[in-house]
C-alpha cells in the first residue's frame, strides 16, 4: 500500500470519529434540552384555602413560570437591598456635607469678625495717618473716592441679602485704602529719609558713648579757678576718664592742639550749614587735621588735660562765629543708654 493511500485511510477514520463524537455530544444535548423542557412544561397546582374553607382558590403553574417569578422576586430583592445600601450610604455623605457646611457657616462667622475688626483698625489708621500728613489733599481725595462705603458698607449692603457680597466689598474697600496708604507711608518714608539724613549734618547726638552728668551748662557761670563770672560757651559733661567722645555731625577736622592753660587736648570739627563743634580736655585724640569723619566715630577719649579739676568733656557748638547752646541740638534725638542715637 502507496504513503498516499495510508494517509488517506487515516484521514478519513479521523473524520468519521470526529463526525460520530460531534454527533452523539449534539443527541446528549438535544436530550438535555428536551428534558429540560419536558420538566419545564410540567404544571403544579397551588391551592388557597382560607380559614373560612368556603371557596378555595387554586391555580395552575408550570415550572417554567415558577422559575421567571423567583428570578423576578429575587431581583427586586437584590434591588430592595441595593437600594438600601446605597440610601444609607447617601444619607451619611449628606450628613458629612452638613457638617461640614456648619463648620464653613462658624468659619464664615469668624471670618466676618475679622473683617469687621480690620475695617474699624483701618479707619483708625486713616485718622491717624491724616494727622501726621496733616490731612493733606491726597489721603482725603482717596476717602472721599472710596466713599462711605468703607466706614459702613455692612449697613448699606445689608439690604442685597448676599452675605457674601458685602464681605467682598469691604474686603475691596480695605484694598483699596492700602492701595492708597502705601503713596502715603512712601512720603513718610522720603520725609524721614530726608530728615535723617539732614540730622547726620547737624550736631544731633550725644558726644560721650555713655551717660555722664552735665556738670557746667551753657551760659553765665563762675570759674572755678579764678572764681569770676564769665559766660561759659559750651557744656560739660562729666564721667571717668579714657571713655570714648564721639564726633556729634558728619564734618572735617579743621584744627587739633593743645593748650597747657586753656582746654588741653581740643579738636574742633567743621560741619555743613556753618556749624562748629569744640570737643577739649580730652586724653587721648585719635583724628588729625583734614581728616574726614563720621557721625558716631570716635574721635578720642575723656581726659582731664588742661585747666581742668576732673575728667570731663567741654562740648562746644557754633554757628558761623556765634555759639549756641549745644543741648537745643541734643534735644533733636532721644537720649539712649547714655547717648543720643538714630
Amino acid at each position: 500500500m502507496s504513503p498516499l493511500s495510508s494517509y488517506k485511510k487515516a484521514e478519513t477514520s479521523f473524520v468519521g470519529k470526529i463526525t460520530k463524537l460531534l454527533s452523539a455530544l449534539a443527541m446528549k444535548i438535544s436530550s438535555v434540552f428536551d428534558n429540560m423542557v419536558e420538566t419545564g412544561k410540567q404544571r403544579f397546582t397551588v391551592m388557597l384555602i382560607p380559614h373560612s374553607e368556603k371557596k378555595i382558590f387554586n391555580f395552575r403553574i408550570s415550572v417554567f413560570s415558577l422559575v421567571v417569578i423567583v428570578f423576578l422576586i429575587g431581583c427586586m430583592l437584590a434591588s430592595f437591598v441595593i437600594f438600601t445600601t446605597q440610601f444609607k450610604g447617601m444619607d451619611g455623605l449628606i450628613r458629612v456635607h452638613s457638617e461640614a457646611l456648619e463648620k464653613r457657616e462658624i468659619d464664615l462667622e469668624i471670618i466676618r469678625d475679622h473683617i469687621a475688626e480690620l475695617r474699624r483698625v483701618s479707619t483708625v489708621f486713616e485718622a491717624s495717618l491724616a494727622q501726621t500728613l496733616g490731612a493733606n489733599n491726597r489721603t482725603s481725595n482717596a476717602a472721599s473716592r472710596r466713599g462711605s462705603d468703607f466706614i459702613f458698607p455692612f449697613a448699606q449692603n445689608r439690604s442685597r441679602g448676599d452675605v457674601l457680597l458685602h464681605e467682598l466689598d469691604d474686603l475691596k474697600n480695605l484694598n483699596l485704602f492700602l492701595q492708597d496708604s502705601v503713596e502715603s507711608l512712601e512720603e513718610i518714608r522720603n520725609l524721614l529719609a530726608a530728615y535723617g539724613d539732614l540730622l547726620v549734618d547737624l550736631p544731633s547726638i550725644w558726644p560721650v558713648n555713655v551717660r555722664g552728668r552735665i556738670t557746667n551748662p551753657f551760659g553765665p557761670a563762675i570759674h572755678p579757678f579764678t572764681k569770676q563770672w564769665y559766660l561759659h560757651r559750651g557744656i560739660d559733661i562729666a564721667y571717668r576718664r579714657g571713655v570714648p567722645i564721639l564726633v556729634t555731625a558728619n564734618g572735617k577736622v579743621i584744627e587739633r592742639g593743645f593748650e597747657p592753660a586753656g582746654f588741653g587736648n581740643f579738636i574742633i570739627v567743621r560741619h555743613k550749614y556753618g556749624f562748629f563743634t569744640k570737643y577739649a580736655h580730652l586724653d587721648n585724640v585719635y583724628v588729625r587735621e583734614g581728616e574726614i569723619v563720621r557721625q558716631g566715630q570716635t574721635i578720642g577719649t575723656m581726659g582731664n588735660t588742661g585747666l581742668s579739676t576732673a575728667p570731663h568733656l567741654h562740648y562746644e557748638v557754633r554757628i558761623g562765629s556765634q555759639v549756641v547752646d549745644p543741648e537745643r541740638f541734643l534735644n533733636m534725638r532721644n537720649r539712649s543708654g547714655g547717648r543720643l542715637s538714630i
